[in-house]
């Protein structure tokens, strides 16, 4: 499906195996393109975090090396997971400043984990998500040396590609994208999460945005309508309503080198009336099975 005017590739939950060549692919024999497979990724967890000063390489290993597999990954209709660290530097590259909706204050959260779970089983992970995480606590599994900035479940809304045989949204998290955008909006009065991406997808903004540039993914979500409740840990800042839109920014080679890109792209939407912006935060990929960048977070 193409963004009209733009060539903008765009996927969205509806689109299954073979739909958007209307049914005619012969599966799996034909190659497909970005909507032609049945498995979608329906909800996100993201999960931002800080460790206690101190407690860094720690952190780091235990996150890494136990409960990223036994908290998330090994659990029902989890396709799949990333992890993505900001060290000072990005830190010091967020958006707008002093802003404390999301990260409170507007640098907390020196990690985030990302996670997709299969289109029509959220409830069914979810179910999981909170067994699992009462008995690893109840078991010594937990880390308490942590701070939440911002933990909460989103709904997969739609996804815009700069290439039309480029990476789907789906397998994103395994594709090894050098860096991530994460941006929270708000939309304005008589818009709402998903008001607003499909007229960020439609006119223009979200193909500008990736135009002859290194970002290869807009992706977008709204909070879940029932979020898990008695959690063992405070979470963080609230994840919003309808009004509250989430993009994962998918970026090859230097994510930095897309910061004026990104700016701009956040004041058009405030300029068109749209949303405001509460954070944009810069991420490098983790560099699995090494402490790279623990030394470097505050």
């Amino acid at each position: 499906m193409r963004g009209p005017a733009t060539g903008t590739v765009l996927t969205g939950p509806a689109i299954g195996a073979g739909a958007s060549r209307g049914n005619t692919m012969s599966y799996p024999l034909e190659a497909g393109g970005l909507g032609d497979y049945p498995m979608k990724v329906g909800s996100m967890l993201l999960t931002m975090v800080d460790p206690n000063p101190g407690f860094e390489k720690a952190y780091n290993r235990w996150y890494e090396r136990d409960h990223y597999y036994a908290g998330c990954m090994v659990g029902p209709h989890q396709m799949s997971g990333s992890r993505w660290v900001a060290p000072r530097a990005l830190k010091d590259l967020r958006w707008p400043a002093g802003d404390t909706t999301v990260a409170n204050p507007t640098d907390a959260g020196s990690y985030v984990a990302i996670y997709w779970i299969e289109a029509g089983k959220h409830a069914e992970w979810n179910q999981w998500g909170q067994d699992t995480v009462a008995w690893l606590y109840s078991n010594n599994r937990g880390f308490p040396e942590r701070r939440h900035a911002h933990t909460n479940m989103f709904d997969f809304i739609s996804a815009a590609n700069r290439d039309a045989d480029g990476v789907p949204v789906d397998v994103a998290l395994d594709s090894a994208y050098d860096g991530i955008f994460a941006v929270w909006f708000d939309a304005r009065d008589g818009h709402n999460a998903r008001s607003v991406t499909a007229t960020l997808e439609s006119n223009g903004l979200c193909a500008a945005l990736m135009a002859d540039s290194s970002i290869e993914i807009v992706s977008s979500w709204q909070p879940v309508a029932n979020p898990a409740a008695d959690q063992p840990m405070d979470l963080g800042t609230p994840a919003g309503g309808p009004e509250r839109l989430v993009q994962v920014v998918f970026v090859r080679g230097d994510v930095t080198a897309a910061i004026d890109r990104m700016h701009t792209y956040t004041d058009a939407v405030a300029a068109a009336g749209l949303a405001d912006v509460h954070l944009v935060a810069p991420f490098f990929r983790t560099i699995v099975g090494t402490d790279t960048y623990v030394d470097q977070l505050w």
